[in-house]
C-alpha cells in the first residue's frame, strides 16, 4: 500500500489499562498530513496517556498505533522519535543547567550524521556535524525567538521562554508529526496569541501535521481545524469547532457553557 494514501497517524481502538483502570478505551483517531488537531476533555480525561501511548513511553494493552500505516505501538520512544514524532510536555522537561543552545543540539544529537569514531577522533567529519548542528540550533532559536538567550541556562529563562525552548527541542528532532501538550498552559493573553501564531507559522514552514492538547478553548477553537475530545478515556465528541463547541454531550462534560467564537 502507498503510505502516502492513507493517514499520518492512525489510532485503531487503542486501549491503556492500568490494573482496573481503563485510562484510555477502544480509541479510534484519524490524522491526516498537515492537519492541526486538537485533543480536548476534563482532567483525567486520558489526553496525556494518549500522547504516552503514541510516542512509545507506553505500550497499548490492546489495538493498534500506525504510523503511515506501519505499527510502531511498543517501539521504544528512541525509535519512535527517529521515524517522525516529537513532543513537548505539559510540565516543562529541560535540562535546566544547560544553556537554551545545548537543549536544542541535545535533540540536533538524534540525526547526527558522524559516527562514534569519528567523535573519538575528532575526524573532519564530526567538526563538519557539530557545525552544521550548532547551525541548525542557531537557526531554530532564532525562529523561536530566542537568540538573545542561547547561552542563558534554561533554568533562568522567563516561563514564556521556556515553553518556547520546549518547542525548540521538539523542532529540532525533525518532527512529520509534532505533538503539544499544553502548550499555552501558564501564559498571559499576549503570549497565549503570539503562540497561536506561532503553531500556525511552524506548521506552514515545516510541513507539519500537529496534534494538540490545550485547555484554553481560545487557542483550541481558534487554529484547530478538527477536535477530539475525550472523557474518562473515552472520545464521546469528534468534528470542526463549530460541531464541538454545541455538542450537547461536550458541553454537558467539559465546556459547561457554549465556547463564544473566537
Amino acid at each position: 500500500m502507498n503510505a502516502e494514501a492513507g493517514p499520518l497517524l492512525q489510532l485503531e481502538r487503542v486501549t491503556m489499562q492500568f490494573g482496573g483502570l481503563k485510562a484510555v478505551a477502544e480509541l479510534d483517531l484519524r490524522i491526516e498530513r498537515g492537519e492541526l488537531v486538537g485533543l480536548i476533555g476534563p482532567n483525567g480525561a486520558g489526553k496525556t496517556t494518549v500522547f504516552n501511548v503514541i510516542t512509545g513511553v507506553y505500550a497499548p494493552t490492546s489495538g493498534r498505533v500506525l504510523l503511515e500505516g506501519s505499527p510502531i505501538g511498543g517501539l521504544k520512544p528512541n525509535v519512535i522519535a527517529r521515524r517522525g514524532i516529537t513532543r513537548t510536555f505539559q510540565n516543562i522537561r529541560l535540562f535546566a543547567s544547560r544553556c537554551c543552545r545545548d537543549n536544542v543540539l541535545i535533540a540536533e544529537h538524534a540525526h547526527a550524521r558522524a559516527r562514534l569514531v569519528d567523535a573519538l577522533l575528532r575526524t573532519p567529519r564530526f567538526a563538519e556535524d557539530e557545525h552544521d548542528m550548532r547551525r541548525r540550533a542557531d537557526e531554530m532559536l532564532e525562529l523561536l525567538g530566542l537568540t538573545p538567550w542561547a547561552d542563558t541556562p534554561a533554568s533562568e529563562l522567563p516561563y514564556g521562554q521556556q515553553r518556547r525552548l520546549e518547542i525548540a527541542r521538539a523542532l529540532a528532532g525533525q518532527p512529520r508529526l509534532l505533538l503539544l501538550d499544553e502548550p499555552a498552559a501558564g501564559l498571559n493573553p499576549q503570549e497565549t496569541a503570539q503562540l497561536m501564531h506561532l503553531i500556525q507559522d511552524l506548521r506552514g514552514r515545516f510541513g507539519l501535521t500537529i496534534l494538540l492538547i490545550e485547555h484554553d478553548m481560545r487557542v483550541v477553537m481558534g487554529i484547530c481545524g478538527r477536535i477530539a475530545v475525550l472523557d474518562y478515556g473515552v472520545k464521546i465528541a469528534e468534528g470542526g469547532p463549530e460541531q464541538i463547541r454545541s455538542d450537547p454531550k461536550v458541553i454537558e462534560a467539559y465546556l459547561g457553557e457554549e465556547v463564544p467564537a473566537s
